[in-house]
């Protein structure tokens, strides 16, 4: 059958598949067998439903994710979150603003730490929304907040995001993690920028405040030795993260490893560790692991149809008129990103996305590494943006608050990112590269 028509067949199914409400591996999995059959016949699958999978996900590398994911199961469940915040609470007594603003720079640092998105916006919705609704924040506003804090796990290292990509272009996770630093910090100040304009619209009108908005303060006292406590761990696992890898004491999975460590411990002595600690840490990671391997396996195969089918070099030949523009080209591929990201989790579209994308940059000569960092620019950003915005949905659902409202206003810090940090990694490369060649030199 010809090429464009079995393209054409697989992609419409894909859309098809994706509308339907089916899970995105399998999709994956069911429209690359198809465009695969189609393409080659049925001799092809023995050998590609064979060893590949497994060889697919059994990758040393690939064992960051468990690591990271039971690092963060182990701080969330630990409280470490809820005491972190009271702390934010007290610094910002009578600084409505300035709660706003510590909020959004918790959950980076929070991102820094756990490197799930999804679970610090729970978190912060779970404590941060109440308190910031007390205050005189709206509920759509406090919710938008707190789910474009925890976005920001997307691009602050350690990003599962920049770690599949790692795996996925052979480019190394410590070096995406270190060149992400900058972007991550531009886009919290985005968002910053952002709330601060909201909050001061906001102040203009009246605002009805909710009976359900207990404080932090009544609902969660933490004694001085435990903030304390609580203030060394946090700094001890970036620090074990950062410095650990920056330095090169050990490899980024191997920070993992240690940030577990050191999350068990915490729990340890802040007197969280119990059966049903350890049972719902385990059982969680396995899910979250599980999930992200059984979608690179589905991938892996949508990715060997991409191949068969010359996908990738069709759109370079239809890219070639702007080809020597490489940010016109940028600006494209971005568009079509967050267009993805809107609609399909995060891990499935680096996934689905690189073998395609991948021949595109390295024929215009751009850096690998930063193309990396401006991918989990562009995810930080789908994670706010209709209709599968993870964080919004993780807010949502532990607030009562709707989501449209929320995603109404996520859609301006959405945006608002993607012109600002989008385009100034473009025009400033530098900002994802310096880092990485500076620890190289």
């Amino acid at each position: 059958m010809d090429a464009v028509i079995v393209i054409t067949i697989t992609l419409t199914l894909l859309v098809l598949f994706l509308l339907s409400g089916l899970y995105i591996h399998s999709v994956l999995f069911a429209c690359g067998i198809i465009g695969i059959i189609l393409l080659e016949g049925f001799d092809i699958l023995p050998g590609l439903l064979g060893n590949e999978p497994f060889n697919r996900v059994a990758s040393y590398t690939l064992t960051t994710i468990p690591l990271y994911v039971l690092m963060a199961q182990f701080i969330l469940k630990a409280d470490i979150v809820k005491d972190i915040f009271y702390l934010v609470h007290k610094v910002s007594r009578g600084k409505n603003g300035a709660l706003g603003v510590l909020t959004m720079i918790i959950g980076g640092l929070l991102g820094a730490v756990s490197g799930s998105g999804t679970a610090t916006a729970a978190s912060l919705g779970q404590v941060a929304v109440p308190e910031l609704r007390r205050h005189g924040y709206s509920g759509p506003l406090a919710g938008a907040i707190a789910a474009a804090a925890g976005s920001l796990s997307g691009v602050i290292p350690p990003s599962i995001i920049l770690i599949l990509y790692g795996v996925a272009t052979e480019t190394p996770i410590g070096s995406l993690f270190i060149g992400s630093v900058i972007p991550g910090i531009l886009c919290m100040l985005v968002f910053i920028a952002v709330m601060l304009v909201y909050y001061k619209i906001e102040k203009k009108q009246p605002v009805v405040q909710n009976e359900v908005a207990a404080t932090v303060e009544e609902a969660h006292y933490v004694s001085v030795p435990r903030l304390i406590t609580v203030i060394f761990i946090s700094f001890l696992v970036m620090a074990i993260i950062f410095v650990g890898i920056y330095s090169g004491i050990f490899t980024p999975t191997e920070a993992g490893a240690v940030g577990s460590f050191a999350g068990f411990l915490a729990a340890l002595v802040l007197g969280k560790v119990n059966f049903d600690f350890i049972k719902y840490s385990v059982i969680e990671t396995l899910r979250l692991t599980g999930m992200v391997l059984i979608i690179m396996i589905g991938a892996q195969i949508f990715g060997r149809f991409i191949s068969l089918s010359l996908i990738p070099r069709k759109l370079i030949s239809m890219l070639e008129p702007i080809m020597d523009t490489p940010a016109l080209v940028l600006i494209v591929i971005s568009v079509v990103l967050f267009i993805m990201f809107m609609f399909i989790e995060g891990a499935a579209v680096i996934l689905m996305s690189i073998p395609v994308l991948l021949p595109i940059i390295n024929a215009m000569q751009i850096d690998i590494l930063w193309f990396g960092v401006f991918v989990g620019v562009i995810c930080t950003i789908g994670l706010l943006t209709p209709p599968v915005g993870l964080s919004v949905y993780a807010v949502a659902g532990v607030s009562n608050i709707r989501l449209e409202p929320i995603f109404r206003i996520g859609m301006v810090f959405a945006l608002a990112a993607l012109v600002v940090v989008g385009g100034l990694m473009i025009l400033f490369p530098e900002l994802a590269t310096y880092l990485p060649n500076s620890m190289d030199s």
